[in-house]
């Protein structure tokens, strides 16, 4: 948001995608599951820092983070959803991707300091850090599952599956959390449904229904 644009597409800049689907998944939540508080890093048009993106979630205690992205890749061929957790990144592609969503912190004013020596580039930076959600990664992985099923099955998507890497914002809240990449920018027909609202209130719905079966299986084991 603000003057971090994310990646964009030809017509399309990320900020503004995933703005309208995470109030949308929002607003779900709101309706259907009242007893639940939601809480946005953003509302509005405006570039919140990474490392408060991950404060906000931990200082409201929060049960579980999920951070909505658009992707973006050199070969316009490829499209469909990712979700991520924290982890090794297994594959040059996922590193591409924790390098880009990590990069935000370049943005940010003396950020070699705040993010003490951080490199997004740097994949040994990316070791250092991807065992500390160990204790989440079951809930985790749970439900970036469900987010991707549902994706699949239910919202029209492609899914590409769940996947790991190595992603400040993850490493830093102290919850279960997920990054749920919806589409690639970088291919034109996905650009044109990821602007269409009926796509998108399909996306928040599943994001929607995969927040509510994890919520459920969770509050029944407790």
């Amino acid at each position: 948001g603000g003057k971090d644009p994310g990646t964009h597409g030809k017509f399309t800049n990320e900020k503004d995608i995933t703005l309208t689907v995470a109030k949308k998944f929002g607003s779900y939540i709101k309706q259907y599951l009242p007893d639940v508080e939601v809480i946005y890093t953003r509302s509005t048009d405006t570039f919140v820092e990474l490392e408060d993106r991950a404060a906000i979630a931990n200082k409201t205690e929060a049960d579980v983070f999920v951070s909505v992205h658009a992707n973006a890749i050199s070969k316009p061929t490829i499209y469909g959803t990712e979700t991520y957790v924290m982890g090794l990144h297994k594959t040059e592609g996922n590193f591409d991707v924790a390098k880009r969503e990590n990069s935000v912190i370049l943005y940010e004013e003396g950020y070699e300091e705040k993010y003490q020596g951080f490199d997004p580039n740097s994949a040994e930076s990316v070791i250092l850090f991807s065992l500390s959600q160990s204790a989440n990664l079951e809930n985790s992985l749970n439900l970036a599952t469900k987010v991707e099923t549902q994706f699949g099955t239910r919202a029209g998507r492609k899914s590409r599956g769940v996947k790991q890497a190595g992603f400040w914002v993850l490493w830093r809240t102290s919850m279960p959390s997920i990054l749920v990449e919806i589409g690639y920018l970088t291919n034109a027909k996905e650009e044109k449904e990821l602007n269409d609202g009926s796509v998108q209130a399909n996306i928040a719905s599943g994001l929607f229904r995969a927040f509510r079966d994890y919520k459920n299986e969770i509050e029944a084991l407790n």
